[in-house]
């Protein structure tokens, strides 16, 4: 008894492929949020993030992770902090947002942490990335900026 192998190319598994690898829509990633993912940024402003993020990178001018995040933070090294909202458990990042209010930082979240990795370069998700202002970007940069400052604080 052998197994019927399945055609590697064939339809099926060119819509199964499509299925795991398809973006899922802003509206999609919304339903896993965490009850403190507050401000939260809009579809357009998720999308400037993420260019900005991939403009960082290419510069290496960001901090990525909570623990190279909060050691940079408690330096006073300033940037806007992109925070995922859909991690858990909470208790991993919970104490950043308080990090950043003391400091005067801006802080947004964004509903997913895979695609927050993803426009840091990495294959793996990120729950946390500060991006820091360099001249190469400064517009993407300032207009992200305003943008988060200008979003309702929290409750």
């Amino acid at each position: 008894m052998t197994k019927i192998k399945a055609d590697p190319d064939g339809p099926e598994a060119q819509a199964q492929a499509e299925a795991c690898l398809g973006e899922r829509t802003y509206h999609e990633l919304l339903v896993n949020l965490n009850p403190i993912a507050q401000p939260l940024a809009s579809r357009r402003l998720t999308r400037k993030l993420y260019k900005c993020i991939k403009k960082a990178v290419k510069q290496k001018q960001i901090r990525r992770g909570v623990k190279e995040v909060q050691k940079f933070i408690n330096k006073g090294e300033k940037g806007i902090m992109v925070l995922a909202g859909d991690t858990l458990p909470i208790e991993v990042y919970c104490h950043l947002p308080v990090m950043c209010e003391d400091r005067n930082l801006p802080y947004v979240y964004i509903p997913s942490k895979t695609d927050l990795g993803a426009a840091a370069g990495s294959k793996r998700p990120t729950c946390v990335i500060m991006v820091k202002p360099h001249e190469e970007y400064q517009e993407a940069y300032d207009e992200c900026l305003e943008e988060v400052q200008a979003l309702p604080p929290p409750i």
